[in-house]
């Protein structure tokens, strides 16, 4: 385990929750000192409480929610593979905020930012309609994969990437100049190849123009073994991401600084409070303290 400082000497790797078959989606709830996170393929919602250890269950027939983040009230913002859209959860009732684009249904909306504007990111790739377990399959209606914007103000919906090819996991910098969007396409060989199409593993990065529009991609840093997945920024603007078989994670300058070994396949990872990461991974959810803190 290495972390250029990032990682308290002597911290250890805890499992701290299982049972899921594959665990994603993963925001820390500071009222509730708790862990939402999703078991796809069982199609439902768990909660870890950490004041307890108590692994609960938020919700079944979730309609494949996958990734999830906090809007500026404190409320959940998720997306759901089997409703092929991006909702706000309330927790008395689940509201879709967008679910279609110039007429076409979305693919099936993956992870999810919220930017200090309060506007909505979200990748769509086809994961949800072309795979059983972990969604409803269907054919993309508007013909390919993208990150949106969407203003929950005016419904305005924009697409802000198109040269990703299967856009997955995203986070901006903590000054938001940069977009960050994994590409996990190498999962999905049968993807026609686009021009940052790359290796199929890669992070790229984007400039954020006028807060609104992503220009100048170019390839951050290829991941390596495996695609990455979900990713987060800390303070200091190093990007934390899954891979195959750790978290690693990268200066704003894409030097790897550092990887935390995980005894199973990474999907996912978040900061809860004083520094504690949570990863998401495959059957469990795991635990460990960091010296960083979430930009």
């Amino acid at each position: 385990m290495t972390g250029a400082g990032l990682i308290p000497e002597g911290a250890q790797l805890e499992r701290v929750a299982t049972g899921a078959r594959w665990a994603e989606g993963p925001v820390w709830l500071p009222e509730r000192r708790a862990v939402r996170f999703s078991d796809i393929h069982n199609n439902r919602i768990l909660e870890y409480l950490v004041d307890t250890g108590l692994l609960e269950e938020y919700n079944r027939n979730a309609e494949y929610t996958n990734g999830r983040t906090l809007d500026r009230d404190g409320v959940v913002i998720e997306c759901s593979h089997g409703l092929r859209a991006v909702c706000r959860d309330t927790g008395t009732d689940v509201e879709v905020l967008v679910d279609s684009w110039h007429g076409h249904s979305l693919n099936s909306p993956n992870d999810v930012v919220v930017k200090s504007d309060g506007t909505i990111w979200f990748t769509d790739p086809t994961y949800g309609i072309s795979r059983p377990e972990e969604g409803h399959v269907g054919s993309p209606e508007y013909g390919d994969a993208f990150v949106f914007r969407v203003d929950p103000s005016t419904g305005d919906l924009s697409a802000v990437v198109t040269d990703v090819v299967m856009p997955n996991g995203l986070a901006f910098s903590p000054d938001e100049s940069i977009l960050y969007v994994a590409d996990s396409s190498a999962a999905t060989p049968d993807r026609a190849a686009k021009p940052l199409e790359g290796a199929g593993h890669s992070i790229h990065a984007y400039d954020i123009v006028g807060g609104r529009r992503a220009k100048n991609g170019r390839e951050f840093a290829e991941i390596s073994p495996g695609i990455p997945d979900g990713l987060r920024v800390d303070t200091n603007g190093n990007v934390w991401t899954s891979s195959a078989d750790s978290v690693q994670i990268f200066t704003p300058d894409a030097a790897q600084i550092g990887s935390i070994p995980v005894p199973e396949t990474v999907a996912n990872l978040c900061f809860g409070e004083s520094g504690r990461l949570f990863i998401t991974a495959t059957t469990s959810l795991y635990s460990i303290q960091t010296n960083a803190r979430p930009a």
